[in-house]
């Protein structure tokens, strides 16, 4: 397999087809990011399309680093491409506030539900919770990072993140019982 600098090398160097080898190679990874955060199928059609032309369009300006730099500059080009999409298609509420009842949801085993029904779980969640949980959790940024880049207060992002947590433990407690797993 082309390591990231070949590929880059083939693309800059006017080959057509390492654009599609790009598209190809990272194309399943931008499906499974969209849809951490858009709901509808669709719309993560549309999200990495269109993530996929600002990727060709911009490729002049990425500075490779070592391998593992292109993946998650894609990586990061589709977050944000998802993230642009909810905002501008999604009704979001995003408060402050942490959940005024304790969290009385038995820890849920997630280890025991299929990743199918756990990504089908977190799609169901409110677009502001499932925006925030996505960030926090697989793209690991801290409630500040994620507050700069939604335009909140990181106090409002850790309220997002708690009500996340304590809807998707009922979500996944309800799908054990009803499946006695």
């Amino acid at each position: 397999m082309e390591t990231e600098q070949e590929l880059l090398d083939a693309i800059r160097g006017g080959e057509r087809e390492a654009k599609r080898r790009l598209y190809e190679r990272y194309k399943g990874l931008a499906i499974a990011i969209a849809q951490r955060y858009v709901a509808d199928y669709e719309d993560v059609r549309d999200v990495v399309q269109d993530a996929f032309v600002k990727i060709l369009t911009s490729l002049d300006g990425f500075r490779f680093q070592g391998e593992g730099t292109l993946k998650a500059w894609v990586s990061s080009i589709v977050v944000h491409e998802a993230i642009n999409h909810v905002r501008s298609h999604e009704r979001m509420r995003l408060t402050d506030r942490l959940p005024d009842e304790p969290d009385d949801e038995e820890e849920p085993d997630v280890g025991r539900v299929p990743q199918a029904v756990l990504n089908r779980l977190v799609s169901q969640l409110p677009p502001g919770y499932r925006m925030v949980l996505n960030l926090y959790v697989f793209e690991q940024l801290s409630h500040k990072e994620i507050a700069r880049l939604l335009g909140i207060t990181p106090g409002t992002s850790a309220s997002q993140y708690a009500r996340a947590k304590q809807e998707l433990a009922k979500h996944i407690n309800n799908y054990l019982k009803n499946n006695k797993l």
